[in-house]
């Protein structure tokens, strides 16, 4: 009696000859790809490349959000400089004007702002992708936060109400946030918060006149957008909607830095 093997042998088929072409097919882990998918692009570290773009952007914001506050409440949100004149006016007659105490708010919000924001990136490594939408998405807030105080709010515009100063506190705050974030994408010269040292820059580059020099680019755009902010702020400001609308553009424009930041192109991985 021949055993099975020699049966098989005879026959002229091998064991493979019996082995199913397609295995079973396991069952994929649908349900964990997206989540995969996203938690890597998450934490992406997010490239240079054309980032002072978005730095530039904030200047807008910036312009926007100071010529409104300066014209409603008589203190800037963003540029400490004018503050600290206005605190410096204020100490010497305390009991005149009550501008010196905003000044002081904002001044002291945004030096606390700037410790936090620094403190987030350093701690939480610079550059990943999700630290800077967290970063932004916390701006956004802030922002959104004063814009709803200045909708539901009385029009109590120059005493020192709460109405005023929680608003003046969140924006400074969230403003040195960009700021911050000059430095993080190593582009120190787009703070989007300080147009004096750009002047000074821009007028004394030797190759001011070349036809590329991104550097001389940068600082002529900067200022440019700020204007243009500073002339939307004046509109807002002027308008029947008056503080109010400013805020709520400035959210708006805001939010468009987070899903900047959502799909920009990430430094390729080693």
């Amino acid at each position: 009696m021949s055993s099975l093997p020699a049966c098989r042998e005879a026959s002229g088929r091998g064991p493979d000859e019996e082995t199913p072409l397609l295995a079973p097919a396991r069952k994929p882990r649908d349900g964990l790809r997206p989540w995969t998918t996203l938690q890597n692009h998450m934490t992406q570290t997010v490239s240079k490349d054309w980032a002072d773009s978005v730095l530039l952007f904030c200047y807008i914001i910036t312009g926007l959000l100071d010529s409104a506050a300066v014209f409603i409440w008589g203190s800037f949100v963003s540029m400490q400089t004018g503050n600290t004149v206005y605190f410096g006016l204020g100490v010497t007659q305390p009991k005149a004007d009550i501008r010196w105490v905003k000044a002081l708010v904002s001044i002291s919000f945004f030096c606390l702002g700037s410790f936090f924001f620094s403190h987030f990136h350093r701690l939480l490594t610079q550059r990943k992708r999700w630290v800077l939408v967290a970063a932004y998405t916390l701006q956004f807030l802030l922002v959104s936060i004063a814009a709803l105080i200045a909708t539901i709010g009385n029009d109590s515009t120059n005493g020192l109400h709460w109405q005023v100063l929680i608003p003046i506190a969140s924006l400074a705050f969230q403003s040195s946030g960009q700021a911050v974030t000059s430095r993080v994408m190593q582009f120190g010269g787009l703070t989007s918060v300080v147009l004096t040292s750009n002047y000074c820059d821009l007028f004394s580059d030797p190759k001011l006149f070349h036809v590329s020099n991104v550097e001389r680019n940068r600082r002529i755009a900067a200022p440019l957008l700020l204007l243009f902010g500073a002339i939307l702020g004046g509109f807002w400001a002027h308008s029947e909607t008056g503080l109010k609308g400013a805020l709520w553009s400035a959210a708006v424009l805001k939010s468009l830095v987070v899903g900047a930041w959502l799909v920009w192109k990430a430094d390729p991985e080693e």
